[in-house]
């Protein structure tokens, strides 16, 4: 089984001291390929010159995300949009990019977002789309403008009708940690019934702990566990079925990035 963590931070400081290491851990559960997204200007520029040593495939994804409101600068949504035009073969996403109500400005925010959905328009990129009690306000940005490739809803928590919202608009929901909590019935639900084919594994490393790593460090290894809970929902037992699903997996995971 091959694995693909569409949604990781692996550039970011917390691996800075052991980052080989965790990336041969992860590659000793079969993950080959990470998606590194960007969060911020200096970051999404640092971001296109990093790699790795130990055998994983990194592609990479420019934006500026919610959570580092304040770090923005007038002005930085237009370099990055340089910076996305001049290096459009590095890339294959735009994002982390989205709308987060525990943050301040949801004008603001929805603006930006909206000129991240033009961006990926005009390079004909998916979109990495970060939420937070926002699928409405996602919604009204997306009658605004159209994504026209589609992309992943990372981290994805919600009701059934929202998934089907999302994959009607061309997307893959991120299955990550969350699906590892009981408390969790809901989504757990919703991605139990939802074929592999609208799915993605990711784990957010190094945030989004799984259930039993509370208050620890997430790691790229960790999706094998994300994938076991997974087969656990769906009922996927057999060494054959689990090796059709994580197949599956991943083939979605390539088509959502159109790679």
């Amino acid at each position: 089984m091959t694995f693909f963590d569409t949604h990781c931070h692996i550039d970011f400081d917390e691996f800075e001291n052991d980052r080989d290491k965790v990336l041969a851990d992860a590659a000793h559960f079969n993950v080959s390929h990470i998606l590194v997204p960007g969060v911020t200007l200096a970051q999404s520029a640092k971001l296109l010159s990093f790699e790795n040593t130990q055998g994983i495939t990194f592609y990479k994804a420019l934006g500026l995300h919610p959570y580092f409101f304040n770090e923005h600068q007038q002005g930085d949504f237009e370099r990055l949009a340089t910076l996305a035009n001049t290096h459009r073969e590095f890339l294959v996403a735009i994002g982390e990019c989205g709308i987060d109500r525990s943050i301040e400005k949801l004008d603001y925010q929805q603006q930006l977002f909206i000129q991240h959905i033009e961006l990926a328009n005009q390079l004909s990129l998916p979109l990495v789309v970060h939420h937070r009690k926002s699928h409405d306000l996602i919604a009204e940005s997306f009658k605004t403008l159209k994504p026209k490739c589609g992309g992943i809803i990372h981290a994805f928590s919600g009701s059934a009708q929202v998934a089907n919202y999302y994959i009607e608009q061309g997307f893959k929901l991120g299955v990550g940690g969350t699906i590892t909590y009981s408390r969790a019935e809901k989504t757990r639900n919703v991605i139990a019934n939802l074929p592999a084919e609208h799915l993605v594994l990711e784990t957010d490393a190094p945030s989004m702990p799984l259930s039993g790593y509370q208050g620890e460090r997430n790691v790229p290894a960790q999706i094998i566990r994300v994938f076991d809970a997974l087969c656990e929902l769906k009922g996927v037992e057999t060494q054959s079925a689990r090796q059709l699903l994580a197949e599956q997996l991943y083939a979605s995971s390539c088509s959502a990035l159109r790679i």
